[in-house]
């Protein structure tokens, strides 16, 4: 409903895209972006818009203002200022329950949504611009046509041994999560938050304390730790990846001895030959 609101309420109270984009602190052009529904609103975008038009925060994501009468006369206007940089409201908590925030995301042509590529070298850089579809529009984009078409898709360059065999390097494509309670445990992640970064790893989530996540490498040589479910400002459930580097088949000791009969049978015929 957020693209048909803003639409209706810019029109209800006789205002211009630029105007509305500088009572909420933003650029025009990403105005008309959510209005197209080419991109999501940040939250604190959100909370802004609500107060402008005089509604709550949820009526602006779950009522269709359109079909209602005589909602105009409902609103208050508000004369907002932009937010400051760097203020609270840029970054958000993330709600409490474990319900993650509203994903910031970027289309094709087509409408499609893209694949968002997040390099190492951009991991930091992401922390502060993972909710702004302007930084979003700027990283690497690409798609997978044989994923399932439900569900949001970005990609992470990883980098350790943590998570032995994907070596460093490896891109890990990831689902967002819209809920921690629906993921299960042992289920590989790519967890962004500010403590940690991105970092790749299985989420676990029984038998610890309320909302903490504990989080375990592939790697024995590197000791599980616990992350309070209100730092994770993001959960992607890894559904692929991409790396340049195949890895080594393991030998058991059984294959091993197969292999050496194998030659030696081959010996044999050869000699006989």
């Amino acid at each position: 409903m957020i693209n048909t609101n803003l639409k209706f309420w810019r029109r209800e109270l006789a205002l211009t895209q630029a105007q509305i984009a500088e009572k909420l602190g933003i650029k025009r052009s990403l105005v008309g972006a959510y209005e197209e529904g080419r991109a999501e609103p940040r939250m604190a975008t959100l909370v802004n818009m609500a107060r402008l038009f005089g509604i709550s925060l949820d009526q602006l994501v779950t009522t269709d203002f359109s079909k209602r009468k005589n909602a105009k006369a409902a609103a208050t206007m508000r004369q907002l200022e932009p937010t400051p940089a760097g203020s609270d409201d840029d970054d958000p908590e993330p709600p409490a329950g474990g319900q993650l925030r509203i994903l910031a995301l970027t289309v094709d042509k087509d409408q499609n949504e893209n694949i968002e590529l997040v390099p190492h070298k951009a991991a930091a850089g992401y922390l502060n611009g993972y909710a702004d579809p302007e930084y979003l529009g700027e990283l690497p984009r690409f798609r997978l046509p044989m994923l399932p078409a439900t569900g949001s898709y970005r990609a992470f360059e990883i980098s350790g041994d943590s998570m032995l065999p994907l070596v460093s390097g490896t891109v890990v494509v990831g689902r967002y999560v819209e809920e921690m309670a629906n993921l299960k445990d042992g289920t590989p992640c790519v967890i962004v938050s500010p403590r940690d970064g991105i970092v790749f790893k299985r989420v676990f989530r029984k038998a610890r304390p309320a909302g903490a996540l504990a989080l375990h490498s592939d790697n024995p040589r590197y000791q599980p730790y616990d992350l309070p479910g209100a730092e994770a400002l993001e959960i992607w459930e890894a559904k692929c990846y991409i790396s340049s580097h195949f890895p080594a088949a393991e030998l058991s000791l059984e294959r091993l001895a197969s292999v050496v009969a194998d030659l030696q049978q081959q010996v044999t015929e050869l000699r006989n030959a």
